[in-house]
């Protein structure tokens, strides 16, 4: 079972690289396709979209069959993809490599998530999330970077490096994990949507996710260009990017670690508040520093704090329907996704008119002041909620 979970591991740290990677390379591909800066945010958005649109789908869809097989084909599928980006000869080729990449990844994160329940006995799941959770903050501390570096001898080698990995990823999953059919009665057809009647129907439940978006909206649109930044503020080279977003990756890491310790100590509430407004602060001074190693300090912080907040707020959507958490996390996937593609496009037009920075993180403390009135709103921070949130396991 342990190899089992290392696996998992490492296909959420794949994705998750790949997820991160165009960031530090903007500058890079910008230049070599000839787009501006308003419009170089889609080489971002464009794998976030395909995987918000259809993880609406995949989740849902995939519990009616054998969870190996799409975990196998979503693997394939995103190794193919990624690989083709490493050959894009323009930016229109790009954006369809990088549609058809988020797509497959659409397919493939929702099974790491929906298997562990199933193949672990119930004392060792909310560890096996954990450490696969874990993965997402690793590829930030070291797969960025580790394609930042391979990027300086060529820009493809990333995209080439991540795919023929997870080719290999998908041979071990072929060969580790077991078959995992549907328990579906005979003749049985069930309704896909009607899986997210119980959450539409909800006022609590939208304003969660609405909140959910907007802490998303607010991040993404941060940390899209944040390499080019830190090109035209500093003058660092691509490698040098990516060494700046280790520490994001190691704050994202200690937080997560110390997030259900910070939740003990304080309530929900005081969390939610005390996290959000600092990070606000931090968002809006960022832009004004005048170093690198200042940079780096304030993101560690920054991605720390943030570390505690993302279980917390993962916590609170699962408490919403312990019924249907694989339709929860689906839903949380596809609207993480919607706002990362909408925060990079705004990114870019608000770069691009205001000439830097500052109106990025403006707006960014603007996107999550909203997400902090939603939640108190919403009524999932009430004491109910907190019970409940309490005894849920963190799914991503």
């Amino acid at each position: 079972m342990n190899k089992i979970i290392a696996l998992f591991f490492l296909v959420m740290f794949v994705i998750g690289t790949d997820t991160f990677l165009i960031s530090p390379l903007i500058p890079t591909l910008q230049s070599r396709f000839g787009v501006p800066t308003e419009t170089a945010g889609w080489m971002i958005g464009a794998y976030t979209l395909g995987s918000a649109v259809f993880a609406l789908i995949a989740g849902p869809l995939s519990d009616g069959w054998d969870r190996k097989k799409v975990l196998l084909s979503g693997l394939a599928c995103f190794a193919v993809s990624t690989c083709l980006c490493g050959f894009a000869s323009d930016f229109w080729t790009m954006i369809l490599f990088r549609f058809l990449a988020g797509v497959s990844a659409a397919f493939t994160a929702p099974q790491v998530w929906a298997a562990i329940p199933t193949l672990l006995p119930p004392a060792k799941i909310g560890k096996a999330l954990g450490f696969a959770y874990a993965g997402l903050a690793v590829s930030q501390a070291l797969g960025v970077p580790i394609g930042s570096l391979l990027a300086t001898g060529n820009w493809s080698l990333p995209f080439w490096a991540i795919g023929l990995f997870s080719l290999v990823l998908a041979v071990a999953v072929y060969f580790a994990v077991p078959g995992m059919k549907p328990r579906v009665q005979q003749g049985a057809k069930p309704s896909i949507f009607k899986r997210y009647v119980p959450l539409l129907t909800s006022g609590k439940a939208r304003g969660t996710f609405l909140a959910y978006f907007f802490v998303h909206l607010g991040g993404s649109a941060a940390f899209a260009f944040l390499g080019k930044w830190m090109t035209d503020r500093f003058g660092l080279t691509i490698d040098e990017a990516g060494y700046v977003i280790i520490f994001l990756g190691l704050g994202n890491l200690l937080g997560s670690i110390c997030s259900s310790y910070v939740i003990k100590a304080l309530s929900q509430l005081q969390t939610m508040a005390a996290g959000m407004l600092i990070v606000i602060a931090a968002y809006v001074a960022l832009p004004h520093v005048s170093s690198v190693s200042i940079v780096k300090g304030a993101y560690f912080f920054i991605f720390a704090i943030l570390g505690i907040l993302f279980p917390l707020m993962v916590g609170l959507l699962n408490s919403l329907n312990p019924v249907i958490r694989g339709t929860i996390s689906s839903l949380a996937t596809s609207t993480m996704n919607a706002a990362t593609t909408l925060g990079a496009w705004m990114a870019g037009m608000l770069y691009a008119a205001f000439n830097g920075y500052s109106a990025v993180g403006i707006f960014t403390g603007i996107c999550l002041a909203c997400s902090l009135l939603v939640f108190i709103s919403s009524g999932v921070l009430s004491t109910q909620a907190e019970k409940a949130e309490s005894k849920a396991e963190p799914v991503a």
